[in-house]
């Protein structure tokens, strides 16, 4: 078993949309003889993208699973979204994975999604590689694509293992700079092996030079030997380079073209000869369910089975499919464990390895391996499985945050049930997604990572469950409150036959600050009021105060004393005291100055330079309030606050704006009074529609 977790690696495929990763995961798939072809993202025929979403959009919408075998190895892919509307998928995936391949595009380079994946990288501590992709189109540079990943990632430090030979149109091959061979492929993909190119030889004994260099920094042995002139192996060099990336000193940069075939071969040699297996990763941390102790499991087949589930798969006929990675221990073909995360025991019938969109059964599985299991009754994403009797518990990455609402109504009204069973199936499925209802709009409210993967979830909801829905833009939430105090009398008085009704009350109505709610005093002195009507008065304003008098929102931060007043030994109840006190409200919200107040979202948006200009024109055309700018990388980090209104549609803005180079978080921050003439024409809108 030992043996056979040295030869296995977990590896995902990560970049900004478009960059090449299913194309080279078709490749490389090929390339081992797993499949017959190549498929084409155009042609809507690849493995690893199948679901119908993601074939009308030419893009990966959630991560794709497959394995091959490579040089006595056994390779397990992971092709993970690059689109920003599909990258919590991305985020929670990647932590199945030993190592990763980051693919940048040699035209565009580093977009902000690339290194959205390598913060990622860093936070899971994953060693990385690099691929510039490419080099066979129009205007693709390898030299400004590699200074542009050094300028983007500083750790580990990105150096270069290969160089192209020829460019454009005429980019044929690479140079390896450890054998100091050139690799020469024809139109099938087929590499010659012969000598470098005169014209390259002084640039690749220089590059190899600062290789050698950079390499050797990770074993002081070895420097010290270099830098005393004598001669290191290529054995010796590449033991030193894997010790190096499994240590995230630094990152190796290959390169080639995945749809002409090129250097890929090298790649699939590369990831077998340098990248981790699960032993190289050593013990993962976790806690024991009931005290918090860290306790660690280590990659070994004979220590209690302990895995993480990373992604769920909702199938309206197979049921919900649960992929996890398996830490510590092994499984057979079924069988029982624990989930530490739910508290229950879980059974299992069988045992499958995901291939593209085929399930395939397996008798056993041991650390390291990515597995699946179907229908289990609790078990969604980010849940711990284990031993019954040596518990654990691992921590699993949180989703991204969501950026965009829409309001979803069915079609047919007699679907509301259905719509709520179907998405809560589709929220198993992708964690990115989330259902709440607005108690204050009575609007369901489906949120998610940006336009296109709402309309991806709508889709997927009429395919799957046959549940057409309408979306909306959401309504915004307004509030009101005051801003001056006042005094006013309440009275209520009712006289018809039999008992009459008849409570009074005066009270002084003052705002308080900022997020301080409703506060009430009693002080009522010498029996004016009787007590036991005094908590009617109370209920009577909390109820008035749930519709403004403006439009009708919700009125808060304001500070109500009950101070004078009378009763009637007979009329007066209950009844007519909170009648009272919803009338002393409503006169003195009148006259305290009401005002409107709006939602203030914190916005983060993260952008190339080049469109900084842009950006702050439109938040500014937003009414927002930049805070604070911050550099990362090649890219602009602005802080602001902006009125929630404004932004409920800035997703498309903002790729529009930035040619999807541009992404943005948000979160509520507080409420703000929204300005006289924006607040006349809100309320004048809500009247005309009621």
């Amino acid at each position: 078993m030992s043996e056979m977790m040295e030869k296995l690696r977990n590896i995902a495929l990560v970049s900004h949309g478009d960059a090449g990763k299913t194309s080279l995961a078709e490749v490389m798939l090929f390339k081992a003889g797993v499949t017959n072809r190549v498929g084409r993202v155009e042609d809507g025929n690849t493995v690893m993208d199948f679901e119908p979403e993601e074939l009308k959009r030419q893009i990966s919408i959630s991560s794709g699973f497959h394995q091959y075998n490579w040089k006595k190895h056994t390779v397990n892919l992971i092709d993970t979204p690059g689109d920003q509307n599909f990258f919590s998928d991305t985020k929670t995936c990647m932590q199945a994975a030993d190592g990763v391949v980051v693919i940048i595009d040699a035209v565009d380079g580093v977009k902000v999604q690339t290194e959205q994946a390598w913060d990622f990288a860093t936070e899971f501590n994953l060693p990385c590689m690099i691929f510039i992709n490419k080099l066979d189109r129009e205007r693709a540079d390898f030299s400004r694509t590699f200074e542009d990943a050094k300028g983007c990632f500083e750790e580990p430090k990105p150096i270069i293992f290969q160089l192209p030979i020829g460019t454009e149109a005429d980019f044929k091959g690479v140079v390896d700079l450890i054998s100091m061979k050139a690799y020469t492929y024809d139109a099938d993909g087929n590499a010659t092996v012969g000598d470098i190119p005169s014209d390259m030889q002084e640039t690749a004994e220089s590059e190899r030079e600062s290789l050698i260099e950079n390499i050797a920094e990770a074993d002081d042995e070895l420097l010290e030997r270099y830098l005393e002139g004598e001669t290191v192996s290529d054995e010796e060099i590449m033991a030193v380079l894997r010790k190096g990336i499994v240590s995230r000193i630094f990152t190796p940069v290959l390169c080639g073209s995945a749809t002409n075939n090129v250097g890929v071969d090298l790649l699939m040699d590369f990831i077998t000869s340098s990248m981790p297996s699960p032993l190289d990763r050593g013990p993962k941390t976790g806690t024991e369910p009931d005290s918090e102790n860290e306790i660690e499991r280590s990659p070994d087949p004979d220590a209690p089975f302990s895995g993480f589930v990373f992604k769920t798969v909702a199938d309206p006929y197979a049921g919900r499919l649960t992929l996890f990675k398996i830490v510590s221990g092994q499984l057979g073909g079924d069988g029982t464990f624990y989930n530490t995360t739910k508290d229950t025991k879980e059974r299992f019938t069988q045992l499958l390895r995901i291939a593209g969109k085929e399930q395939k059964p397996i008798k056993e599985a041991g650390p390291g391996d990515i597995v699946a299991v179907a229908k289990l009754k609790e078990t969604t994403t980010g849940d711990t499985l284990c031993a019954d009797n040596a518990k654990i518990k691992y921590q699993c990455a949180e989703p991204l945050p969501n950026i965009i609402s829409f309001a979803i109504t069915p079609k047919s009204k007699g679907d509301e049930d259905k719509l709520f069973s179907s998405i809560a199936k589709l929220l198993e499925e992708d964690t990115a997604l989330k259902m709440e209802r607005n108690a204050e709009t009575k609007q369901i409210l489906l949120l998610g990572m940006g336009q296109v993967h709402i309309e991806a979830t709508v889709e997927k909801l009429k395919r799957k469950y046959n549940v057409e829905v309408e979306l909306n833009t959401p309504k915004v939430p307004y509030k009101e409150t005051i801003k001056k105090k006042v005094r006013v009398q309440g009275k209520h008085k009712k006289q018809s036959g039999g008992h009459g009704q008849y409570g009074d009350c005066w009270i002084q109505m003052e705002p308080l600050p900022k997020g301080s709610g409703f506060e009430f005093v009693d002080a009522i002195v010498g029996g004016v009021i009787p007590r036991q009507y005094i908590p009617a008065v109370e209920k009577g304003i909390i109820e008035a105060s749930a519709k403004g008098v403006l439009a009708g929102f919700p009125c808060i931060d304001f500070k109500v004393t009950l101070d004078y007043g009378s009763f009637h030994a007979v009329d007066s109840s209950e009844m007519a005291f909170k009648v009272a006190g919803s009338l002393a409200f409503k006169k003195a919200s009148e006259e305290a100055q009401p005002v409107l107040l709006e939602p203030i979202m914190k916005i983060t948006i993260i952008t190339p330079d080049d469109y900084m200009g842009d950006i702050m024109g439109d938040l500014n055309g937003k009414r927002g309030r930049v805070l604070g700018m911050d550099n990362k990388g090649k890219n602009q980090v602005i802080n602001a606050n902006v009125p929630m209104s404004e932004f409920l549609t800035y997703a498309p803005d903002l790729r529009s704006m930035t040619g999807g180079r541009g992404m943005f978080f948000m979160e509520f921050s507080h409420y703000d009074e929204v300005p006289a003439q924006i607040a006349e024409k809100i309320i004048e809108e809500l009247k005309s529609k009621e």
